[in-house]
């Protein structure tokens, strides 16, 4: 499915992550970038043992990434140029400010993507997978980051949102297809 948000393309898109011609892929990472499963786990698998290399020289040099902020790495051997690693967070009930968090993560990202200069992203449902955040809740705050960052910036011409799993993605297509 495509929807223009603030004349921005958002493409959603039921696949594999790793296999979007992007110049972003944003990983659900955790504080320490450690990627060992899940979104995190494909990357590395797909991208290469430098993305983990240059992963635990960042946390060496700056420390853990706080939830809701971001980190960049080279993509390995995926087809993107860089990973923003997005740290979202763990899902608590809502009781630790999860969707406030979930929001900068989403913001972040979109920011740092500006940063560099590229047109093209690509995210996860960040934080619905093992961290447990509720997907309808997640994709509209996808929705609400998308909407509130491309009414002031232009500089992406295409989001992807890509899940693997098939529910999630209708879940998205649901929440983008509602005005």
């Amino acid at each position: 499915m495509e929807v223009k948000v603030n004349n921005v393309l958002v493409k959603l898109i039921n696949g594999d992550i790793t296999k979007e011609k992007v110049d972003v892929i944003v990983n659900a990472a955790n504080a320490w970038l450690k990627h060992g499963g899940g979104v995190a786990g494909a990357i590395l698998k797909k991208g290469g043992y430098s993305i983990q290399k240059e992963s635990d020289e960042y946390v060496q040099k700056y420390g853990p990434v706080n939830t809701g902020d971001v980190a960049v790495t080279f993509a390995g051997n995926l087809e993107a140029k860089y990973i923003i690693h997005a740290v979202g967070p763990i899902w608590h009930g809502g009781k630790n400010k999860e969707e406030e968090k979930l929001k900068s993560a989403i913001l972040s990202a979109l920011k740092k993507a500006c940063e560099l200069g590229v047109k093209t992203i690509a995210f996860p449902a960040i934080s619905s997978g093992i961290y447990g955040f509720p997907v309808k809740r997640c994709a509209e705050i996808f929705k609400e980051s998308i909407e509130k960052f491309t009414k002031n910036n232009t500089c992406l011409d295409e989001i992807r949102i890509v899940n693997i799993d098939k529910e999630d993605h209708e879940i998205f297509v649901e929440v983008f297809s509602n005005d």
